[in-house]
């Protein structure tokens, strides 16, 4: 949500950064609906003040015995009185429609975010690591589908498209990483692990910004939950409707959980694989903190997940997102790209970004130095894949494969895998 006090006083910046996200002029109509709105609302008091005077003069006229007066002026009351539960109805309905504007708009990009339109206009900050010289590289369905550990045709009789199932040392191997990247940003980068919900009610999603606009991508039970696209959702909102002290920030958390996607705007990409499934596990990187801090703590958060990346072995480049490929909630956004030997191409294994305030003012979660008199700010919240899991394990299949179709276990993951490495057919 935004600050319509702000959007009065410089409606212009803020057209200006929506026309970067492609949108057009959206202030005539959010200023139109609050001039109504307050117009409504001076209208209310106004009679509300008027009703007040009359009742003082009833009173005096009852006073003076002058009943045909004290007569006129209760109808005159009587009049106010029917005309408020309409007003008070009016302004509840120009609200909701200026709120619900105010809820469909994205974020504001921040100033050095790239303008483009899509993907094309990323811009690469970094290149860690040199691809393998593979032959004849596999991808990861032919390899695991030749162990005989990864079975797409049991998944889909089970559930449809979209779902894996995943036997023996590529199951452990999935665990393996789950585990590995939690012990490195709890031991190394001070996250604090969390077990949260996986299903969240209406207002957790609307608070990240999952909710109004993008309802068809979420799955939804039948008595009203959501199932959590992203620990972000669980995560983040634990900071809502709360006034922190400034002085605990940043707050850094991290989750492993499952995901659940419906993919809705996905259709017919990446139908083949493990690339783009409806359901999925990830570790989670949520910060809450400061207005001053945030920019510095994104940089730090994306470190955190390169260094998942770096301790795996595995080639990735880091890029920073033009205006037309970023989330809805983000004001600036670095995608980490890892190099797929069996796509011969990079593919995204975590996107890291900074909302500002924007989740904040949707959550009412807000921070105030300890002891102090002054208005609570909002906070800054920002989240990050540390990493998508699934897409890891992918990542290690391609990248560590051999021409037998075995795959090698990274060092950094053996510990987890019992000293096991090499995953084999059937092993």
């Amino acid at each position: 949500m935004f600050d319509l006090r702000a959007i009065r006083d410089d409606p212009a910046s803020f057209d200006a950064g929506w026309a970067r996200r492609g949108l057009e002029a959206q202030t005539p109509r959010i200023l139109k609906l609050d001039e109504e709105r307050r117009a409504v609302q001076t209208r209310a008091q106004t009679l509300l003040a008027k009703r007040n005077e009359l009742s003082r003069s009833i009173g005096e006229a009852k006073r003076r015995k002058d009943e045909p007066e004290a007569t006129q002026l209760m109808e005159a009351v009587a009049a106010i009185k029917e005309e408020l539960p309409q007003l008070e109805a009016d302004e509840k309905a120009i609200g909701e429609t200026l709120d619900a504007q105010l809820a469909a708009l994205p974020n504001l990009p921040a100033a050095d975010v790239p303008d483009g339109p899509d993907e094309t206009a990323n811009v690469e900050l970094r290149r860690i690591g040199a691809p393998r010289n593979l032959a004849e590289p596999k991808d990861h369905v032919a390899l695991g589908e030749q162990l005989g550990l990864m079975d797409f045709n049991a998944a889909s009789a089970l559930s449809g498209a979209r779902f894996t199932v995943l036997a023996a040392g590529l199951s452990r191997l999935e665990r393996a990483l789950g585990q590995f990247m939690l012990d490195l940003h709890t031991r190394e980068f001070g996250y604090r692990e969390m077990s949260v919900p996986l299903m969240v009610r209406d207002n957790a999603v609307f608070g990240t910004g999952q909710l109004p606009k993008f309802a068809e991508d979420l799955f939804q039970t039948t008595n009203g939950y959501w199932l959590i696209p992203t620990a972000e959702v669980s995560l983040t909102n634990l900071a809502a409707d709360r006034i922190t002290d400034a002085e605990t920030l940043p707050l850094r958390m991290t989750a492993l959980t499952p995901c659940f996607r419906a993919e809705a705007g996905a259709a017919g990409r990446d139908t083949r694989g493990m690339i783009r499934q409806h359901q999925f596990w990830k570790v989670e990187l949520v910060s809450i903190t400061t207005r001053d801090q945030s920019e510095a703590e994104h940089e730090r958060m994306t470190g955190a997940a390169e260094t998942v990346l770096k301790r795996l072995g595995l080639p990735f480049r880091t890029m920073k997102l033009c205006t037309g490929d970023m989330g809805f909630s983000a004001r600036k956004t670095y995608d980490i790209e890892v190099w797929l030997p069996g796509q011969q191409t990079y593919r995204e294994i975590s996107s890291c970004s900074n909302c500002g305030d924007f989740q904040a003012r949707r959550m009412k979660a807000r921070c105030r130095a300890r002891g102090s008199d002054a208005a609570p700010e909002f906070v800054h919240t920002l989240n990050g894949s540390g990493l998508a899991v699934g897409r890891a394990l992918v990542a290690v299949m391609e990248n560590y494969q051999e021409p037998d179709g075995s795959i090698v276990v990274p060092d950094a993951l053996r510990p987890y895998m019992g000293g096991l490495e090499l995953i084999s057919a059937h092993g």
